[in-house]
């Protein structure tokens, strides 16, 4: 690693907002797809890993270890890409999935136990464009 690439890599770990419990959410996307594959979670050390490896690392919760997706699965996630939400305390990393994201051989964690919600309908949109100014006007 350059020494630009590591010092680019502690500024977005320095931004990163890490829970009381020293944990960021990192949400697995698969980059073909667009599908949710999965949620994890990762300590600074994990997150660091996963912006300069390549390969998505996550922080055990249960085995308070390490573990890297596809280790002994063969499951691999691959970094495509990541990004911080608007609060820099959740990340989004988009994966190219080899294999069964979940640990159920499912590939996604999600399709394991589908709910079944009452859904709605969004009202027609009356947010009008944005004033010339650039300001937006709040609804109520």
């Amino acid at each position: 690693m350059t020494d630009s690439t590591s010092t680019s890599t502690d500024a977005v770990l320095d931004r990163a907002r890490f829970g009381a419990d020293g944990l960021l959410p990192a949400v697995v996307q698969e980059e073909s797809s667009k599908d949710v594959l999965m949620l994890g979670y990762m300590d600074r050390e994990a997150l660091r890993r996963t912006l300069t490896e390549g390969r998505v690392t996550f922080w055990s919760r249960s085995r308070n270890e390490y573990w890297r997706k596809g280790d002994t699965s063969g499951h691999a996630q691959y970094v495509r890409g990541a990004a911080f939400d608007c609060d820099a305390d959740t990340l989004l990393v988009t994966v190219e999935q080899v294999g069964a994201a979940c640990h159920t051989g499912a590939h996604r964690c999600f399709d394991v136990d589908p709910l079944d919600p009452v859904t709605a309908t969004a009202p027609t949109s009356t947010v009008a464009s944005a004033p010339a100014s650039g300001a937006v006007e709040a609804t109520r």
